[in-house]
């Protein structure tokens, strides 16, 4: 009588014993979200670099690292790839995806920090959507791997 009552009484089953997953999860989805809005911006980065060095203020002498356009584009586009598949994997709610989301956006941030001299405001936007990622990610990572997000 004891099994009977508690799958009775609406007991538990073997499902029910994950957590639900808390309003948290949208600060999560918002990350992933920036996560893969910052693989876009690098990847436009990356592009402008390599077609039309001329857009940027700074010459590149001026840079903290003084490479050229061409291997600063670079950089941007493998950021840009490495973003955009790290924030497609956090809506999976994969582990890798979160410490690749992390590693990235800071990486992206010293990159950011450096490029800084070519164009300011865009250094400004990134590091800011860096410290945004990284914070979403870190904070309530684990609690999207449970949820819905359709």
């Amino acid at each position: 009588m004891s099994t009977q009552g508690s799958h009775a009484t609406g007991g538990s089953s073997p499902q029910a014993t994950e957590p639900e997953p808390t309003a948290w999860v949208g600060v999560i989805v918002f990350g992933g979200l920036m996560l893969f809005l910052l693989g876009v911006f690098h990847l436009i980065q990356g592009i402008v670099a390599l077609t039309k060095d001329t857009f940027y203020i700074a010459r590149v002498g001026d840079l903290v690292v003084a490479k050229d356009y061409t291997a600063w584009g670079w950089l941007h586009i493998a950021l840009g790839v490495l973003a955009l598949a790290a924030g497609i994997g956090v809506f999976t709610g994969a582990l890798w995806a979160r410490v690749a989301g992390v590693v990235v956006a800071l990486v992206s941030a010293l990159s950011s920090m450096l490029f800084m001299p070519a164009y300011p405001v865009w250094g400004i936007i990134m590091i800011t959507f860096d410290v945004v990622v990284i914070y979403a990610l870190v904070a309530h990572g684990r609690e999207v791997r449970g949820a819905k997000l359709y």
